[in-house]
């Protein structure tokens, strides 16, 4: 039996009348001088644009070389456009009095946009926990979206040593952070944002701050009085107990100043003292049996008892 000869493949108008080269430059992405003012930062851009001292030196930067990396934008209905990665260097170019700035546009939708924006930005050096906390909830929420089989309330309440999944597992190689601490650092975005601020800060520590996250928000706010006049900060085991009592029922004002009102091993004052000051004074046998401690406190104990003999006998 004769074999068909295959269909020769027709070829298309703008084919007929264009080079290889010229097709593969229209589907290249191209880099546009646009308008700041016609875009708009990304909504609730989970990272933060401030002006610091490394601000300072990109504006010189961007007066003296321009914007090197364009930034990545996508075009909205209304004509104008959204940034998706480059708010740091839009801003810049604001402050050097720049009025365009050169751009990559991708037609994104929504998730995707939200992906690679957190994408573009989590690999910075220098990320707050409240930066990765929402990022990590952003991209999530948009993973899920796009059909990937991720349940956000998955990585919320598991409990922290007990929580494995595979899609946790991609999550964690995406963007090389453990599944357990993806499910912590979202667990900060329940934190009001006067708390949330002190874990930046570093003057509330990450573990503590995430059993924190369960507290109701008026409870969070009477923790916040409390950090705020007392200056005491809540220590893995204090916050582990104010959470128990906050899903018993039983969390009160009175409870919460109770449990922050108690000294904590690490506010109790110590001395250091150097080995080779006090090693001669302590007689080997000492040494050997493994209690200096008790030795340094009788001798004190002795020291004490003679001044006190001696205060005495002048005072008479």
């Amino acid at each position: 039996m004769k074999e068909k000869e295959p269909k020769m493949k027709l070829l298309k108008l703008d084919d007929l009348f264009t080079s290889q080269e010229q097709r593969d430059f229209e589907k290249a992405e191209k880099v546009e001088e646009i308008d700041i003012d016609k875009i708009t930062d990304f909504p609730n851009h989970p990272f933060k644009v401030k002006n610091d001292e490394k601000m300072e030196e990109m504006v010189k930067s961007v007066k003296e070389y321009g914007v090197i990396l364009p930034v990545i934008v996508r075009p909205k209905s209304d004509g104008t456009y959204e940034m998706i990665s480059g708010h740091r260097r839009k801003r810049a170019s604001e402050l050097a009095g720049m009025k365009k700035i050169k751009c990559i546009v991708k037609d994104l939708s929504d998730d995707e946009a939200t992906i690679l924006m957190v994408d573009s930005n989590i690999q910075r050096e220098e990320i707050l926990p409240s930066e990765k906390a929402f990022a990590y909830k952003m991209k999530l929420e948009a993973m899920k979206h796009q059909g990937k089989k991720l349940s956000l309330d998955e990585y919320i309440t598991s409990d922290p040593m007990g929580w494995k999944s595979e899609s946790a597992n991609k999550l964690g190689e995406e963007v090389g952070e453990s599944m357990t601490n993806i499910r912590r650092y979202i667990r900060l975005t329940y934190l009001i944002p006067d708390l949330l601020e002190q874990v930046d800060l570093k003057r509330i520590a990450f573990r503590p701050a995430v059993e924190l996250s369960y507290l109701s928000e008026d409870n969070q706010y009477i923790l916040l009085n409390i950090f705020e006049f007392d200056e005491v900060t809540p220590s893995l085991s204090q916050a582990i107990r104010l959470k128990k009592l906050e899903q018993e029922g039983n969390l009160t004002e009175e409870k919460i100043e109770e449990i922050m009102q108690q000294e904590k091993p690490n506010q109790k004052e110590f001395i250091k003292i150097h080995n080779e000051k006090i090693d001669k004074y302590i007689p080997t046998k000492v040494k050997e049996s493994g209690k200096v401690e008790d030795f340094i406190i009788q001798c004190v104990e002795e020291h004490n008892k003679r001044e006190k003999i001696k205060q005495e006998r002048n005072s008479r």
